[in-house]
This record gives C-alpha cells, sequence and structure tokens, in this order.
C-alpha cells in the first residue's frame, strides 16, 4: 500500500504543478455556480414541486460541464507519460502494474472529487440567507453527492483508459468525450424516441444517470445503481490493466 500511496502523491502532484488544473477547477466553480443561480431562480419565478437540489442538479446547465470534465482531467493520465518520455521508466520501476493503473485512476478521481467541494458552500450560504432548507431531507445532500461520486468514477476510469489507449493528449480528451457523451446519452433514449417497451424502458432506466440524479437528489437511494456503477468502473479499469500491460511489453 505503501507504494500505493507514494504513486498516487506523485498522480497529484502532476495536476497541481500543470495550470491547466487550475483553470479546470475556475471554470468548474464558475459553470456550476451560475448552475446553482439559474436553479435558484428558476424557483422564485414560479412554483415549483422540486428543491433547490434537484433544480441544481439535473439540468442541462448542469450535465453538459460535468460530461465535458472528464476528458480535461483524464486526457494527460497515461499520454503525458508518452510524451514527456517517462512511460518507460514507469514500467521498469520496481511496482507492479495494477498499482500504476490504480494509481492514475485514484489521482483522476480525487481531483475530480476535489471540484465539488466548494459546491456543497452553496447550498449551506442559500441556507443562512433564507433560512430555508435546500433540500427535502439530509439523505437528499448524501444521495446527491454519493451518485456524483459513483459517476464519477466510471468515467474517470473510462477517462483513464482512453488516454492509455492514445500518445496524443488531444485524441485521449476527445475518445473521453465521445465515450462519456454515448454513454450519457444512452439513457435518454426513452425520452428521445418515445419507447414504450416496459423491459427496455426498465433496462435503460437501469444505466441512465440522468434518472439516477432524479431519484438519488430525491433522496431515493437505491442499490442496483450502485452496483451497476461500482462493477462497470472495474470492468474498465480490468481493461486498463489489459492496455497497460500490453503497452509495457510492446515497450
Amino acid at each position: 500500500m505503501r507504494t500505493l500511496f507514494t504513486l498516487l502523491g506523485r498522480e497529484l502532484k502532476s495536476y497541481f504543478y500543470s495550470p491547466i488544473a487550475y483553470v479546470v477547477m475556475f471554470f468548474f466553480l464558475i459553470a456550476t455556480g451560475f448552475n446553482f443561480y439559474s436553479g435558484v431562480m428558476f424557483l422564485n419565478r414560479s412554483e415549483a414541486e422540486v428543491t433547490v437540489v434537484e433544480a441544481s442538479f439535473n439540468t442541462v446547465l448542469f450535465w453538459f460541464p460535468f460530461i465535458l470534465i472528464f476528458s480535461l482531467i483524464t486526457m494527460r493520465a497515461y499520454a503525458d507519460e508518452f510524451r514527456m518520455g517517462t512511460f518507460e521508466m514507469v514500467t521498469t520501476a520496481p511496482v507492479q502494474d495494477w498499482q500504476v493503473v490504480a494509481a492514475k485512476f485514484l489521482g483522476a478521481f480525487l481531483f475530480y472529487s476535489l471540484l465539488w467541494v466548494p459546491s456543497f458552500g452553496y447550498f449551506v450560504a442559500f441556507q443562512f440567507i433564507t433560512g430555508k432548507q435546500a433540500a427535502m431531507a439530509a439523505g437528499a445532500y448524501g444521495g446527491t453527492y454519493l451518485l456524483l461520486a459513483l459517476v464519477g468514477m466510471l468515467y474517470c476510469s473510462i477517462g483513464c483508459l482512453a488516454s492509455a489507449l492514445t500518445k496524443e493528449q488531444i485524441n485521449a480528451a476527445v475518445m473521453t468525450f465521445v465515450a462519456v457523451f454515448g454513454a450519457f446519452l444512452g439513457g435518454l433514449i426513452t425520452f428521445i424516441f418515445n419507447v414504450t417497451n416496459p423491459v427496455l424502458r426498465d433496462l435503460i432506466s437501469y444505466v441512465s444517470a440522468i434518472e439516477h440524479m432524479a431519484d438519488f437528489s430525491r433522496g431515493m437511494i437505491d442499490s442496483r445503481p450502485i452496483v451497476w456503477y461500482v462493477s462497470m468502473t472495474a470492468l474498465v479499469l480490468f481493461i486498463n490493466l489489459q492496455v497497460f500491460q500490453y503497452r509495457k511489453w510492446k515497450a
């Protein structure tokens, strides 16, 4: 474990030594702040059966920057090692392959998690200023951030896999965006094509991030999405490990 934490520290330092990390944090803070503001303004204009938390995390203004952010976070994971010529150093160091893959993934996921820390302050400030709750129950806060962590785990793993497949950061970013957008779009099929088949609707709702957010932001935490995101993350990381080992022996 000590080796894993050493590699993880190296990954986290690589994020904060790069100016792109601060650019990402700045614009993501603006995007989430504007999204929160828009949700509050929407509720002020008319009565609605949604809370501030639901209005902030289940809109187009939320999902677009959310999908885009993973390309920027993970595009350097492996591609930057190829660009700087340090991939051979990583593969010949006295570390196990799974530790390298886990450190890359955890570094991306922890940086992603850090982006969401300021957003909780929005709801604290809202409650302090208005004297009203931003959610109907404390479980809505926990459910919302739990789902953000689960979806982030899967999408970060997809981004790391894309970065391992190419030597160019731009290609990795494009591949990540296409894959994440495709996975997200799959959950919209029932809305786009008005699917009426109950079996197909249930299958799509099982993988739909939008429907998951609608439930979790109300405090309705279902174990099925948790199993889905954790198992798919494990599968993608396993494929990532195979790709890393292939590149290692090829090099």
